[in-house]
């Protein structure tokens, strides 16, 4: 049965982006204001802020206005639920490939 998550579905959705992968790792080194980031990553003030907003809906991302400066610092969630689907999917996918083997093994050893 497939389950959905919303918390899922936002968290792989922002990070589906590489301009927002990018953001990530950028504010892994150190916090930086909207306009830092736009000029880092060659966009519009607008079209950071969008990619910015996306991040902060998914937790990953925190913003703070200091006077008219709008800082952005990783946020303090953890990919415990996102880590934990992709450990799953991964067994899975495991266990699919552990079956092929075998059955190329038994079908090579017949055909010998």
């Amino acid at each position: 049965m497939v389950q959905y998550s919303a918390s899922l579905d936002t968290t792989f959705a922002a990070v589906a982006d590489p301009t927002r992968r990018g953001i990530l790792e950028h504010l892994g080194g150190t916090e930086a204001s909207v306009t830092e980031l736009a000029e880092a990553f060659g966009m519009t003030l607008t079209g950071v802020k969008k990619h910015i907003r996306l991040l902060e809906d998914a937790g990953l991302v925190r913003t703070e206005k200091i006077g008219r400066v709008r800082s952005c610092r990783l946020g303090s969630r953890r990919l415990a639920d996102e880590a934990a689907w992709i450990a799953q999917f991964q067994q899975m996918l495991d266990a699919r490939f552990d079956r092929l083997e075998e059955f190329l093994a038994r079908t090579h050893g017949e055909c010998r």
